[in-house]
């Protein structure tokens, strides 16, 4: 019972640990906690806070060195978000669908076509 009581005590932690982290309200070693974000990244993340916050994704990639669409959307995936707002990621773009066009029909090569023909210039083979 009592192994029972701490694996759920241990799964309702390790949830906790992987809720949304704020970049406007995140500690320094909430921002570590995120993958990919290490002391230097959280520092400069840090120091721009202090300036003034972060108004949306846009803002947080044009302030911090580093950081472009792509890291963005790793770490939105890691569970940063900009004011409660995870990165937006792009649909992938169907491709348009080909127009449906007969093939052509395949014609023999020249070498093919004289062999295919007979060619009697060519003596056979023992």
């Amino acid at each position: 019972m009592l192994k029972k009581m701490l694996a759920i005590a241990a799964m309702l932690c390790t949830t906790a640990s992987f809720g949304a982290v704020d970049v406007n309200q995140a500690s320094a070693a909430d921002l570590d906690g995120i993958k990919g974000i290490g002391p230097a990244k959280s520092t400069r993340i840090l120091d721009e806070r202090k300036k003034s916050p972060y108004k949306d994704w846009p803002d947080f990639i044009a302030r911090v060195r580093g950081v472009g669409t792509t890291t963005a959307s790793k770490y939105s995936a890691e569970g940063l978000t900009v004011n409660g707002v995870a990165y937006p990621v792009a649909k992938p773009v169907a491709a348009a669908p080909l127009p449906e066009k007969p093939a052509k029909p395949v014609r023999p090569q020249k070498s093919e076509a004289k062999t295919a023909a007979g060619n009697t210039t060519m003596p056979a083979k023992p």
